[in-house]
C-alpha cells in the first residue's frame, strides 16, 4: 500500500552545519521521499527587517536560518514577534501539502503550531532542561509539547525510561551508525595530515567539547601519563576556552567535517568517552560509541548509563580518575586475543543497527500518524 505523501518542517536548536549527528543522519535519509524544511534558531542581524537565509546542503533539504535584529538567544519569546511573519510566509509556501512538524526543542512549539501542521513529532534526543544555560520555561514548554505531539522518539534507552509514562506513543530509537563510513579507519585510510606528527600512543575523542566532558579527568590523565597524547577533535561551546586543560600532550583540533573523522580515527590507538557524571550527562546516548566500534578500536568510557549498560562487555570502564587511567592502560596493553574478542562483539552490535534501518522503522510510524490525521 502506498504511503501518504507529506512534507516535514523541522525546528532544531542545532544548526545543520554544526557537528554532524542524529538530526542530519535521520533527516537526510527521510528527505529521499519528501521535502524537509529545517528551521534553525535565529541569528542576530541588525541590518533590515527579519528575513530567511536559505540554503540546500543536501538534496531535498532546505535550511532556513532566521536573521532578526533581536538579541535574545534561541527560540526565546522575545524572538516571536520577529519570527511570526517569517513563519506565516513559510506556512503559505507549504499550504498545499500535508505537513508534519518535527521538533528537537520544545522552545519552538509556538512557531510549529503557527504553521498549522497536520501532525507533530517530538524527537527527544537529549534532556535539554539539564544542559548548561537551559531556558527556565523549557520544562513547561515540553509539557505542552507532550500534550499535542502525535508521536515521540527518544535518543536512547535511559531517556526512554524517563519519558515513556509521559506520552502514549513513545518509541526508543537509540543513536545508530553509518558503519561503512567509519570502517574506513581500519581499511588503510590515510590518517589526517595535521595529526600525523603527533607521537603514539594516541587517545582520541571527537565531538562537542562542553559541560558534559570531564575536563579535570582529561587533565589528570594527561598529567599522569605525559607520554600519552590526548587528541580532542571538536568545537568548544558554552564553556570558557580558558577553562580547558593545557598540557604539551593535549591537542585541540577544533571542529572537523564528518567526512574527515575516519581519518582521525585511523591514527588513534584508543577512543575515549570521557564524560562527566553530572545532570547534563544523565540521559546522553553518544552517537560516537557505535562509530568508534565501526573502527574496531579499543574504547574507554566513564560509566554513563547508555554506554555501560548495553556495552559493558565491549568498552573499558572507569569511574574515578585512577580507574579511568587503569582502563586506558588495559586498553593499550590488550593482546591480540582480547582485541579480537571485543572486535567480534562490536561487529555483532553493528550487525543489528544502522541509520537506514532506523529511518525505515521511523518512516512506518510517521506514515501511520499522517494517515490517521488525514482520515480523522
Amino acid at each position: 500500500m502506498q504511503q501518504p505523501q507529506y512534507s516535514i518542517a523541522v525546528f532544531s536548536h542545532l544548526r545543520w552545519n554544526f557537528v554532524y549527528q542524529r538530526p542530519q543522519h535521520l533527516l537526510s535519509r527521510l528527505a529521499a521521499k519528501r521535502p524537509v524544511f529545517f528551521v534553525e534558531e535565529p541569528e542576530l542581524d541588525r541590518d533590515g527587517p527579519p528575513r530567511w537565509e536559505r540554503s540546500s546542503p543536501h538534496p531535498n533539504v532546505t535550511v532556513l536560518k532566521p536573521r532578526t535584529p533581536i538579541e535574545a538567544p534561541g527560540f526565546h519569546a522575545d524572538q516571536l514577534p520577529a519570527l511570526e511573519p517569517l513563519i506565516a510566509e513559510l506556512a503559505a509556501e507549504l499550504a498545499d501539502t500535508t505537513l508534519l512538524a518535527w521538533l528537537y526543542t520544545p522552545m519552538a512549539l509556538p512557531l510549529a503550531e503557527a504553521l498549522g501542521p497536520d501532525a507533530i513529532v517530538y524527537d527527544c534526543m537529549d534532556e535539554l532542561s539539564l544542559f548548561l544555560g537551559a531556558p527556565p520555561e523549557l520544562l513547561s514548554r515540553e509539557a505542552a509539547l507532550l500534550e499535542c505531539a502525535d508521536v515521540m522518539f527518544t535518543g536512547g534507552p535511559s531517556l526512554y525510561r524517563a519519558k515513556q509514562a509521559r506520552h502514549p506513543n513513545v518509541h526508543c530509537f537509540p543513536s545508530s551508525v553509518d558503519a561503512g563510513h567509519f570502517r574506513q579507519a581500519r581499511e588503510g585510510l590515510p590518517e589526517a595530515a595535521d595529526q600525523a606528527g603527533i607521537p603514539h600512543p594516541r587517545l582520541g575523542f571527537y565531538g562537542v567539547i562542553d559541560e558534559r566532558l570531564d575536563l579535570p579527568l582529561i587533565d589528570t590523565v594527561a598529567q599522569a601519563r605525559p607520554e600519552w597524547q590526548i587528541v580532542l577533535v571538536g568545537p568548544v561551546i558554552k564553556i570558557d576556552p580558558a577553562s580547558l586543560p593545557r598540557r604539551p600532550n593535549i591537542h585541540y583540533f577544533g571542529q572537523r567535517p564528518y567526512e574527515e573523522l575516519p581519518r582521525y580515527l585511523a591514527g588513534w590507538d584508543v577512543c575515549l568517552l570521557p564524560f562527566a557524571r553530572n545532570e547534563a550527562t544523565r540521559f546522553i546516548s553518544p552517537t560516537k560509541t557505535l562509530e568508534y566500534m565501526a573502527a574496531e578500536l579499543p574504547i574507554v568510557s566513564t560509566p554513563i548509563t547508555d554506554v555501560a549498560e548495553p556495552y559493558g562487555d565491549i568498552v573499558y570502564l572507569g569511574t574515578t580518575p585512577e580507574e579511568f587511567l587503569a582502563a586506558c592502560e588495559a586498553a593499550l596493553a590488550a593482546g591480540p586475543e582480547e582485541r579480537a574478542e571485543r572486535a567480534e562483539r562490536m561487529r555483532q552490535v553493528l550487525a543489528g543497527t544502522s541509520w537506514d534501518v532506523t529511518v525505515v522503522a521511523m518512516d512506518k510510524l510517521l506514515a501511520a500518524v499522517v494517515k490517521q490525521t488525514i482520515t480523522a
